[in-house]
């Protein structure tokens, strides 16, 4: 079932105005006199296949010298598709929408441009991106910095978890480029009235994951953080799922707008393996520890679980620890500074798998991970390809492998038909397997019990009732409930 379409013409991502469109009563929209499916201000550029003559260097992009220099440092050789195609548009001062795989180069294609401007005219705040994790914030100003290592650029991290006071007074000095999440930097523009002002003179605004950020839940921060952006600001939108949200405002866009398409509907890369295992519900740890067990003989370096609540993580991250297996555990119930802490472990090396529910679906980029376990099968299929998209980055090999039970069939036939392909089955022998479910049952008591005692229940309905007194503040509750329903219906 499409997802129903909650943006309008009012809503101000794109703000610049031109001359009005002409009224549809004095001009019908027909198919023969508008054959071009986009608006005239839209230039839609698909790159189903790679073109063999395209060798063009990062230099023939129009990037400054220093800019082409830090790129080799990198170990950037050559520009990647959406790198070749977008970072032109940009610099051009179109307003852009990038849709490509996981791990294709979406962050420099639109860090390089914006850097290459700052550096003929610095000042801050040059740059606002907004991203919808706090990890993900911190992996992009990350990127910013390397990028940008010879320009003394000023980068500020504005996400929730961490303290507010200095977080304004780190905005009040004005830095090159914020990087921040919609919820914290809503908070602080409301709460301090000389914050607004530090954004009136950005020249871009770029939404990363720009599907997610541009769900319902974010509205009522979108809106406020546009207030205080100028009206010539460039928007840049970056993806690796396309929504009928961003369609829509793509087309509703004012400006010379380009969108680059590397593909239709969901992708994955062809370096990615793809399998999955049915079992019974009952036995789902047993197979996650074998699997467990045996990465050090399938080469695997590191793997990220993902499960679809903090609950399953925390059982799982109890479980394994009682299986004597190391693991970090990063859900929205762990503090910033514990999140931080489990992702440099786990990035580090110091811990072999990490146990994650969505918020580390987005963005990652580990290039140790060379398997992604889907404990639980994610609902809609743009979650598997953002799951699946943590391993075979960059042109790295990688394994996904999806744990299915009888209650996830549907939801498996869902993926894969909107992928276009069918999961390869992995081939293990049950009687291996099963050798060890009295040791894993035995473990699986005992992480309950440990939850029950820690009052990890009790933090859970208190964090829900919560949510929904917050849900009903905003006049969010019914939609809320209708999304669920809808999802419901749907499977």
């Amino acid at each position: 079932m499409e997802e129903e379409i909650l943006v309008d013409e009012n809503f101000p991502l794109f703000s610049r105005k031109i001359t009005p469109k002409q009224s549809s009563k004095t001009q019908p929209p027909t198919t023969t006199q508008n054959p071009n499916p986009n608006p005239p201000h839209l230039l839609k550029e698909r790159n189903l296949k790679p073109n063999p003559n395209d060798h063009l260097s990062f230099s023939d992009l129009g990037l400054a010298e220093w800019a082409v220099q830090t790129c080799k440092e990198l170990g950037m050789k050559k520009p990647t598709p959406v790198q070749h195609h977008c970072i032109p548009r940009i610099l051009a001062g179109e307003d852009v929408l990038g849709l490509a795989q996981t791990g294709s180069g979406k962050t420099a294609a639109f860090a390089l441009p914006i850097l290459h401007r700052l550096a003929e005219d610095p000042y801050g705040v040059f740059a606002l991106v907004v991203t919808p994790t706090r990890e993900l914030a911190y992996q992009l100003a990350e990127q910013f910095r390397a990028l940008g290592s010879c320009l003394n650029l000023r980068c500020a991290v504005v996400v929730g978890g961490m303290d507010m006071i200095n977080q304004a007074q780190t905005l009040m000095q004005r830095p090159h480029v914020v990087i921040a999440t919609p919820g914290r930097i809503k908070v602080l523009i409301e709460e301090n009235p000389d914050i607004p002002a530090v954004f009136s003179k950005a020249k871009f605004l770029v939404l990363d994951e720009a599907d997610r950020v541009l769900d319902v839940g974010f509205e009522e921060e979108l809106r406020v953080v546009f207030q205080c952006l100028p009206k010539n600001r460039q928007t840049l939108l970056f993806s690796a799922t396309m929504t009928s949200d961003l369609q829509t405002l793509l087309e509703l866009s004012a400006n010379q707008a380009y969108f680059y398409e590397a593909y239709e509907g969901f992708k994955t890369v062809e370096s990615l393996k793809q399998q999955y295992i049915f079992i019974p519900k009952n036995v789902k740890d047993v197979y996650l520890f074998h699997i467990l067990s045996r990465m050090e003989d399938m080469g695997i370096r590191s793997a990220i679980i993902f499960g679809s609540t903090c609950r399953s993580c925390h059982l799982l991250s109890l479980l394994l620890e009682e299986l004597d297996l190391e693991a970090a555990a990063l859900h929205s119930f762990k503090s910033q500074s514990l999140r931080l802490a489990a992702l440099h472990r786990f990035k580090s090396g110091q811990v072999p798998i990490l146990l994650a529910t969505d918020v580390a679906s987005r963005g990652l980029d580990i290039p140790t991970v060379d398997l992604v376990i889907n404990y639980d099968i994610p609902r809609f299929p743009r979650d598997y390809v953002h799951r699946v998209g943590r391993t075979a980055r960059a042109g790295r090999g990688g394994l996904a492998m999806s744990l299915v039970t009888q209650n996830d069939v549907d939801l498996i036939h869902e993926i894969e038909a909107a992928l276009g392909k069918q999961l390869d089955l992995f081939e293990c022998k049950e009687n291996e397997v099963l050798a060890d479910i009295t040791k894993v049952c035995k473990a699986r008591r005992v992480a309950r019990m440990k939850m029950m005692d820690d009052g990890f229940e009790e933090k859970a309905k208190a964090r829900k009732a919560q949510k929904l007194k917050t849900l009903a503040e905003r006049g969010l509750l019914k939609k809320h409930s209708k999304n669920r329903k809808r999802g419901r219906s749907a499977k």
